[in-house]
């Protein structure tokens, strides 16, 4: 079993708020680079219509998943919810109470691991 934290969120764009993903995803993608050496992945998509965006985050471990939490709280929380209306976050890994009690206002779902491997 690891210890990787992993999410999956699927978010609207907000109607009129298109222009703003970018500039906004630029500073988030930087600031997390920059400031976050417990950030696996972070990476954003869209669909053809630009309606729809979805980000795969994976954080080496519950510590670090709460490093960017905090830091998405402080920086990003109240542009990120201007321009997205999040619809589904799926969390898989051991997140502690902390974490979910932290992802607990965009309604997580949590999955606990079962079988496999990561190499």
């Amino acid at each position: 079993m690891s210890d990787v934290i992993e999410w999956v969120l699927e978010m609207d764009v907000q109607d009129g708020q298109w222009d703003n993903v970018g500039p906004l995803l630029d500073d988030m993608v930087a600031a997390t680079k920059a400031d976050e050496p417990g950030a696996m992945h972070y990476e954003y998509y869209t669909d053809a219509e630009h309606t729809k965006v979805t980000v795969l985050e994976r954080y080496a471990d519950n510590a670090a998943a709460m490093i960017h939490l905090g830091n998405f709280g402080a920086k990003f929380a109240e542009r990120f919810l201007a321009v997205f209306a999040p619809t589904r976050i799926v969390v898989y890994g051991p997140a502690e109470d902390d974490l979910r009690a932290g992802m607990a206002g965009f309604g997580a779902m949590h999955m606990d691991y079962l079988k496999g491997f990561a190499r």
